[in-house]
């Protein structure tokens, strides 16, 4: 005789894991919301040092690369919905299509670039680094690009402004992810029976 199997568990199992989800992915993106308009202005500068991409790092670890991304792509919706959640508690369509806006489009690069390094090897240190250090990279690239173009500056003084203050920052910021996200995602994982 054939063992029946309980569908209703598993089906209130997998209820449960959507749940779950949906509010770390909803939490995640209170986060971004949260940490995102805490910046400094530069003097020097139309790009301030924000806390956004340090959010990223955490939601990569907390969410994986496809949910961080859905968390993020909210984010930049509420922001050009006008709620401020950008840097300096800005908003908006100008925000995000201005001059400084290449970086927010490019943390979502960083985000895949990232996300995939540490979806696949998220308790390796060293290669997250990397993943993160080459997703924040390629973010730098395309923001240096679009601020460079429409804020009329020459390509050098683009890297001066919107690059070479932040390096030492962000690489504090990765360290930060890289040494609590693991914690973070282990947690989560016995958590959610992982």
């Amino acid at each position: 005789m054939a063992k029946r199997i309980d569908t209703t568990t598993n089906e209130t199992w997998q209820g449960h894991a959507k749940v779950r989800e949906l509010v770390l992915t909803g939490m995640m993106t209170s986060l971004l919301c949260v940490m995102g308009p805490l910046s400094v202005p530069l003097p020097f500068s139309p790009v301030p040092i924000s806390l956004t991409n340090l959010a990223v790092y955490f939601a990569l670890y907390v969410l994986g690369r496809k949910r961080a991304c859905v968390s993020y792509l909210l984010y930049l919706l509420i922001g050009f919905a006008g709620i401020p959640v950008f840097s300096g508690f800005t908003a908006g369509p100008g925000k995000l299509l201005g001059p400084t806006g290449g970086y927010l489009v490019g943390f979502m690069l960083m985000a895949l670039i990232g996300g995939y390094v540490t979806d696949r090897w998220p308790f390796r240190p060293a290669w997250c680094f990397a993943g993160l250090a080459g997703g924040t990279a390629v973010c730098y690239l395309f923001g240096t690009l679009w601020l460079a173009g429409l804020a009329h500056m020459s390509l050098a003084g683009a890297l001066a402004a919107g690059v070479l203050p932040f390096i030492p920052g962000d690489i504090c910021k990765i360290i930060i992810a890289l040494v609590t996200g693991p914690v973070i995602r282990k947690r989560l994982d016995r958590a959610g029976g992982n």
